[in-house]
Formats: structure tokens, sequence, C-alpha cells
């Protein structure tokens, strides 16, 4: 029944979890948003002591379920485990801690946090390595679908759907969740839960809490046969069946063992309760289950770790994609509003890409800075960042980008627009344009005469950068190809004007 209860829960977690990186439309994240801030590595970037401490709770009473039931990427490995164990059943079997190698990468995740080596961090962080897996390589998949369902719909004079693009949001990132996808794939195909107990920094931590946990899977010498079932299917390797040991620093709790043994030698209890119960599989009656009855109260706590926000059902389309703009050579990234400055977001961001995949207006993409390594910058060569959009505040879960509200966007400078004269058109092509400034939002763009004392000759735009406020619609509108006449520099330090 454990079992059972888990893999309900993990199915639950590990679908709209997954959603929350295929949704475009904002409504997954309208009510299970929370699901990505109940993340280990999110919440503690962003300081969330409720989250962490309950994780640890979690972890402390009924030992490594966060692995087993909330990140992603631990059920994504039983999953593949489960597939390759309809070809072969029985496939496991016990081998030590690699210790030295747990906590080495332990030790250099921990220095990579500490110094702000984001793209390290990144890189073995279990919720932020899932994330690029799901955004590059299955939200396409989804889009696709979308597509084909939005034709269909169109043919039948229906709006439910409307297509969207699809493309490579960053190469080295698609690159980077291939390698990933493909590393995990393999090792949980061949031996379960190899990169949880062997790479997984976060898996390490809590390992180590879960050594002193309440509640475990503990062995009955008394009952048990040595068939040796528990241990060849123990996705952790860690149950030594000669010893009548199980390792409770790799144990996910997945309760596996526990349904395989025939003999009920195995119960999830107390250590200190293995031999004064009755030799028996089954409650007595009458008697309440309660380490059962606890499982089932912490989850349920967890599930309602949050309070769900109200659905919202509109969503801004967004502009028709100009494909031939290239990218102005910025002197300073341009980092989301809300993000506060680059020093922030370098330091608190997963690069887990939620915000990157719910985008609408698609202004936001991996970088290619080692230094920050497929956390999201701003590029305006396909839209721009409308005023009235805070999506992607709503959604980061680490605190890499604060919520705002569209009141706060519009107050706040994340850059300002620079003119090239070079590139304008009224003076490359001699014809009247101005789009820069009909569509500045603050009104910080003014057309002025090129030549002051002809005010017949051809208007120029003049930038307030006192107003401006980097949103990037003049960059974005600029008809002029294949460099934009004006474009925006970003800000280290976010200004409110």
């Amino acid at each position: 029944m454990l079992r059972k209860f888990r893999i309900s829960l993990a199915i639950f977690f590990f679908v709209l979890t997954t959603l929350l990186f295929l949704d475009f439309t904002g409504t997954i994240h309208a009510w299970f948003g929370w699901m990505a801030k109940v993340q280990f590595l999110p919440a503690l970037l962003a300081l969330n002591l409720g989250v962490v401490l309950l994780l640890v709770f979690l972890t402390i009473v009924f030992g490594r379920v966060y692995c087993s039931v909330i990140c992603p990427l631990g059920v994504f490995q039983d999953v593949v485990s489960w597939i390759a164990g309809k070809r072969k059943k029985n496939r496991f079997r016990y081998s030590k801690s690699v210790g030295w190698l747990r906590y080495g990468v332990l030790g250099l995740w921990v220095l990579a946090l500490v110094a702000g080596v984001g793209s390290l961090v990144a890189l073995l962080a279990p919720y932020s390595s899932y994330g690029r897996i799901a955004s590059n390589l299955f939200q396409p998949v989804y889009l696709w679908g979308n597509n084909l369902l939005a034709l269909l719909a169109e043919r039948a004079d229906s709006y439910a759907f409307y297509s969207v693009d699809i493309r490579i949001k960053s190469l080295a990132v698609f690159i980077i969740a291939i390698v990933t996808f493909v590393i995990v794939v393999i090792l949980a195909w061949r031996n379960g839960r190899t990169y949880c107990n062997t790479v997984c920094p976060v898996g390490t931590v809590l390992g180590f809490i879960a050594k002193y946990s309440w509640l475990k899977p503990v062995i009955d010498s008394s009952k048990c046969v040595h068939c040796n079932l528990c241990a060849r299917n123990c996705k952790s390797a860690c149950i030594d069946v000669k010893k009548h040991e199980i390792d409770y620093s790799r144990c996910v709790a997945c309760m596996d063992c526990i349904g395989k043994c025939h003999k009920g030698a195995i119960r999830y209890v107390h250590p200190s309760r293995q031999t004064v119960e009755p030799a028996t599989t089954k409650v007595a009656e009458g008697q309440p289950d309660t380490a059962r009855r606890s499982f089932f109260t912490a989850t349920a706590l967890l599930a309602t770790v949050s309070v769900i926000k109200a659905q919202e059902k509109k969503v801004d389309g967004g502009l028709a994609a100009i494909e031939d703009k290239k990218i102005p050579n910025r002197k300073t990234p341009i980092t989301p509003p809300g993000s506060l400055s680059a020093r922030n977001m370098s330091q608190r961001c997963t690069a887990c890409q939620l915000c990157v995949s719910i985008c609408p207006n698609e202004v936001l993409r991996p970088s290619t800075d080692l230094m920050k390594l497929m956390q999201p910058e701003v590029s305006y060569e396909r839209g721009y960042c409308r005023p009235e959009c805070t999506k992607c505040s709503e959604v980061c879960p680490a605190g890499a980008i604060l919520p705002i509200t569209p009141a706060d966007k519009s107050a706040i400078q994340v850059g300002h627009a620079v003119w090239i004269k070079e590139n304008c058109v009224p003076l490359t092509d001699g014809v009247s344009c101005g789009n820069c400034a009909r569509h500045c939002p603050t009104g910080a763009i003014q057309m002025v005469p090129s030549e002051p004392d002809l005010p017949d000759s051809p208007q120029i735009p003049v930038v307030n950068t006192e107003r401006c406020i980097g949103c990037g619609a003049c960059e974005n509108l600029c008809p002029a190809r294949p460099f934009s006449a004006i474009y925006v520099e970003g800000h280290l330090m976010h200004k409110t004007i």
C-alpha cells in the first residue's frame, strides 16, 4: 500500500512539474507553480526557509522521500529504470557507496555555490538538469502537437488552439540538455539510481540526513531467507542481504523492497521496533498502522504547501517573428525586470529554463557566457518585453527574478536605448520612419530634425535615458536590417524611474 501511494504521488508531482516547462500559456503555472518552489535548490537560493525546513523535516522523519516523490529528475530515472526492468527483471545487486566521489562532487558544488559560479551549480543541480531536458527536448514535441491541433481547429473554424513558433533557444543549452539526458538515461537503464547516489549533490546532502531518519525500511533477520529479491530489485543498490543492512544514505524510500519481500522480512518502521511487533506482514486487527498514517500525513502536508492562485486566462501572443534581425553586441547583457542586478541573477539563478519556457514574447534566452552559462538574458530580435507582462517573475522559484506587478515593471529601468546613426533609415534611405518613437511605451523617444537649422530635414530619434526602461520595443520594431538603428544597452544594477 505504501509503495502504491508513493508511486501515485510521484506521478502527480512528475507530470505537473513537467507541464510547468511545457505549458506556454501560463495556465498550469497559475495552479501548480508552487511545485517549482518546493524543489530543494530553488528554495535554498530563494532563502525560503519554510520549504527548506519542511524538506529537511520530511527527510529526518521518512528518509529521502524528496528524491522518490518530489524531485522530477529522480522520478524520471525511476521511469527509465521501470521500462528497462520490463526487459530484464531482478537485475540489480548490492554495491558499496563511492563516498569519496559523492562528497567530492558535493564539495565542488558547494564551492561553486559560494563563489557564485552559477553555471557549475546549474550543471549538477537535479531540478535544473531536468528543467533543461524538459524545456529543450520535451517542449518542442509538445508544441508540435499543439500546432497540429491548431491546424485541425482552424479547419473546423475553431480558435480553441493557436499556433506557436518552435525554435532552439540556445544551441549550447540544447547540446547540454541532450548530453544530460543521455547520461541520465544510460545510468538509469543500467543501474537505476546511480546518478542520484553518486553525482547528485542534493541527494548527497539529503542522504547524510536520511541516515538518522526516524522511519526506515528495516530487515528482520529472523524472517529473512536470503532470497536476495530485495537487493535484486533495489534501484539504489543499497541492501546488503548478507549482513541484513541497508545503506540509508542511498535509500530513497521507494518501498520496492517491501513489495518484493514475500516473507514480510522488511518493514517500514523505526529500527527499535523491528523485534517488538508480532511476525506478520499484516497490521493487527483494530490497531492503526502508524508508519503508513504518518507517511500519508506528511505527504499531504507537502501537497498543500502553497495557496493556489486564481487562474489567469489571458494569453499575450506576442508579435510576428522577424527572422533576419541580428543580435547587437551589447557591452552589458540585459537581465529580466525583477532580477535587481546581474549579480543577483548570477548568484540565485538555477538555470532551470522555466522563465525562458514561459516567456510569451520570446525575449528571454539562455546565456552562452561561461560564467553564467544557461542563465536567462534578454534579447529583442524576436519580440520586446511588454510592460504589462510579468510572467517570468511569477514563475521563478529561486528568487533570481522577484515577483513584480505591471506597475512596478513600468518603473524598472533594465537598460537604456542607444541610437546608431549609420543604421537609421531616414538617413540611409531618405524615407520617413519614426517607428521607435511611435511604439515607445514610456514616451522616451522623440523625433527631431537631423539638421536643427532645417526643419524639413529627415527626422531622427533622440532618447531621453531618464525615461527609457529598456523594454526593447524600439530595437525590435526598427525596420533597419540586419542590425537595428537603435538598441538597448543593459544596466548591471537596475534603476527605478
